[in-house]
């Protein structure tokens, strides 16, 4: 039992919100919380003084209580006090009952803020990586890319080499890049959020099925639910640039003026012009892009010569730079990136063409993405719906394969950790 007194005027040791216990009736159960005090002479007597420093806390059930945290023991009277802290797992008048300290529940918390501190700088530099990637690699590919819509756009049936003749002397070599920083703008926050949002989909799921590695469906599932992502974010974006680079495009006065317009005429709605044909290309798309890169990955690493090198590459971690921290190396992440780029596009150019012309579609004649279909092979057959694909095959295999070497090159600058 605890015996609490008010102690004298006079005392030295009177502390604000301590508790005193009387040291002639101290409890002999009490004293196991005391550390033995050092030899006095005989002849003294040994005076204690304990000033109990008092704590809140939350008690289990939630009946509140204060227990004793720490003793300042002073002996003789002497000024050399003796500090020794316990805590108690008793509460006055609730004596058996599990408690919590609040500062523990405050320290918890601080913890909680880092982890999660930390969590936000590792997305946004996973982000960056892919935002990067996108940018380096859209600005090297950007002339093939104005290929592809002049024939997918445009319907033109020019010979290939014709066609760059024509732009050349219309328009001079920056022709090339026409519309590259609306399409920068468009694909930067569209990887990033597909890079991102792949790896973030894989982990989890992987993590809930209780797998230690991911399986082939686990990339494929991930892989079509970050392209879906990615749509519903830039679709808007995409739509812009395609009004920009359709005939007429030129007079709507760049990005600004062609949102205006399409609001303007047809409703912010339009913006999402042939957002189904776009969910059901990138789903697809996004499983084959980053299933395949991910396959050829995964079975390299477990490999004799993939094992070989992730050993090295751990021995001699301190010694080496960017380039040779990629797992893959420089070489071999190029080729995947490129086989997973064509093997994307080869499976979902139909659904491009078609959400291609979804996108120009006017409200009084527009069709929707069945109809569309239907049209587009009544009037050029099926080959139609591969209209552009090998200039869309020689900007996508070099555009995939730089894309995922900068991806991995940003990951390992900015140090991204797995999600």
């Amino acid at each position: 039992m605890l015996h609490l007194i008010t102690p004298p005027e006079s005392s030295d040791s009177f502390l604000p919100g301590g508790l005193f216990l009387n040291g002639h009736t101290l409890p002999s159960s009490f004293t196991s919380y005391l550390p033995p005090p050092p030899s006095p002479s005989s002849s003294d007597p040994i005076k204690v003084s304990c000033v109990c420093w008092e704590r809140c806390l939350r008690v289990e059930g939630g009946v509140g209580g204060r227990a004793f945290l720490s003793l300042s023991l002073s002996l003789n009277g002497t000024g050399g006090d003796q500090k020794y802290g316990k805590e108690s797992g008793e509460i006055l008048g609730h004596h058996h009952k599990k408690v919590e300290d609040v500062d523990d529940g405050l320290s918890e918390e601080k913890e909680k803020v880092v982890i999660n501190g930390s969590g936000a700088v590792n997305m946004t530099k996973h982000l960056w990586s892919g935002a990067f990637a996108a940018m380096v690699s859209r600005t090297f590919v950007a002339p093939l890319e104005r290929l592809k819509l002049e024939y997918i756009v445009r319907g033109e049936q020019k010979n290939l080499f014709v066609l760059i003749q024509e732009i050349a002397t219309s328009q001079g070599l920056k022709g090339f890049w026409k519309g590259n920083f609306v399409n920068i703008l468009r694909t930067a926050p569209f990887k990033a959020i597909n890079f991102y949002a792949y790896d973030t989909y894989r982990n989890k799921l992987t993590r809930m099925l209780g797998n230690e590695e991911s399986t082939n469906l686990e990339r494929f599932v991930a892989g079509a639910a970050s392209g879906i992502t990615a749509t519903l974010l830039c679709l808007p974006m995409d739509t812009i640039r395609t009004v920009m680079v359709a005939p007429g495009g030129e007079a709507l006065g760049g990005v600004i003026g062609a949102f205006r317009h399409m609001i303007r005429t047809e409703g912010f709605f339009s913006l999402y012009k042939g957002l189904v044909p776009s969910i059901i290309s990138m789903a697809p798309s996004g499983a084959v892009y980053y299933g395949v890169y991910d396959i050829l990955k995964s079975a390299y690493l477990q490999s004799p010569e993939g094992r070989k090198r992730i050993q090295r590459m751990k021995e001699e971690a301190q010694d080496l730079n960017a380039l040779e921290q990629l797992e893959l190396g420089p070489i071999r992440t190029l080729l995947y990136g490129a086989i997973a780029g064509c093997c994307s596009e080869a499976a979902t150019y139909p659904f491009e063409v078609v959400r291609r012309q979804l996108q120009l579609q006017v409200r009084a004649t527009r069709l929707n993405a069945l109809a569309t279909c239907v049209k587009i092979v009544e009037q050029g057959g099926v080959p139609a719906l591969y209209a552009g694909l090998i200039p869309s095959l020689l900007q996508v295999l070099p555009s995939a394969a730089i894309s995922y070497f900068v991806y991995e090159f940003m990951k390992v600058v900015l140090k991204v950790e797995s999600t």
